[in-house]
């Protein structure tokens, strides 16, 4: 799947272009100084999170469509914990990851113990098992993390950053 980001002031647009020829395209407000989804990438694919964001994505749902279905399937909340679908099992997991990626990126990198911990706490009070990182798994992730982070700063307003995803 082929994904591009192009880069606004407020939001960014996303454009997909899916291996059977179908398309979606949206646009997502900024959330901090790296597109959030992009992370989804990233992390998604380190981890083998074929279920996930993108791999829902890539099965025809339209980005727009995952958080409704999410909140549909039990993806907990303080007001609703319980335990989700099977189903969003691995998206709840790469989102709880996601926020751990992005406090990184804002803030720097956390040892593994750490990272783990703060892991353990997110999959712990979404319902969902736990999922353990390796030194080589976080270290591809940063990498990765960081050579799109590069190309993302040096992108102008109305610059796109391309990607695959090949869940």
């Amino acid at each position: 799947m082929h994904i591009e980001i192009t880069k606004g002031k407020a939001d960014d647009e996303i454009r997909i272009l899916r291996k059977d020829g179908s398309a979606a395209a949206t646009r997502f407000p900024k959330k901090g100084p790296f597109p959030h989804d992009l992370v989804h990438v990233v992390v998604e694919e380190a981890l083998g999170l074929r279920h996930a964001f993108w791999g829902m994505i890539s099965d025809g749902r339209h980005p727009e469509e995952i958080g409704a279905l999410a909140s549909a399937l039990g993806h907990s909340s303080a007001a609703k914990a319980h335990e989700p679908d099977p189903s969003i099992i691995e998206l709840i997991q790469a989102e709880r990851l996601v926020e751990c990626f992005e406090a990184e990126i804002w803030g720097g990198p956390a040892s593994l113990e750490d990272l783990q911990s703060v892991a353990d706490a997110a999959f712990s009070a979404s319902l969902v098992p736990r999922i353990a990182l390796s030194p080589e798994s976080v270290a591809t992730i940063r990498m990765r993390l960081s050579a799109l982070r590069s190309e993302w700063d040096a992108l102008p307003a109305s610059g796109t950053l391309s990607c695959g995803w090949t869940g």
